[in-house]
């Protein structure tokens, strides 16, 4: 089973949707996790309204730290925190610096949240074809 997991600084906003967005892939040969290099402890109500929209609600999810994380990653997706996240080995390393929509308005933030979900769906893909290229199918 491949795990990947994203990252940003308080895993209350944009790591919280991209764990989300990869659950709905609905793949179970993927394990989908996040977590903060400085948790804020809670999931910010925006990213759980704006999540619901799309019918995706984030119960089961809680803000958690790096520190609670363990195992390896094929896939670390690091969501703009530069140095506030330390570099966690994966085959798989992208920084997607995507702006914390935390005090942005309604639009913007949808914004944020659906490139998240285009971007999740893109690795998602790119992670099947490498498979399919390597003779992995599903479930092997």
């Amino acid at each position: 089973m491949k795990r990947v997991l994203f990252v940003c600084v308080e895993n209350s906003n944009r790591s919280q949707m991209a764990e989300a967005f990869g659950r709905l892939q609905g793949r179970a040969d993927i394990e989908t996790l996040s977590a903060g290099s400085r948790p804020s402890g809670r999931i910010n109500p925006k990213a759980v309204r704006f999540m619901a929209e799309l019918g995706c609600q984030l119960d089961g999810q809680h803000s958690k730290s790096l520190d609670d994380i363990e195992g390896s990653f094929d896939a670390v997706i690091t969501m703009g925190c530069g140095d506030q996240c330390p570099w966690i080995p994966a085959r798989v390393r992208e920084d997607w610096a995507l702006p914390d929509p935390r005090d942005m308005d309604d639009d913007g933030y949808r914004q944020v949240r659906d490139e998240i979900g285009r971007r999740v769906a893109d690795l998602y893909n790119r992670l099947s074809a490498s498979d399919a290229a390597h003779g992995r199918g599903q479930g092997t």
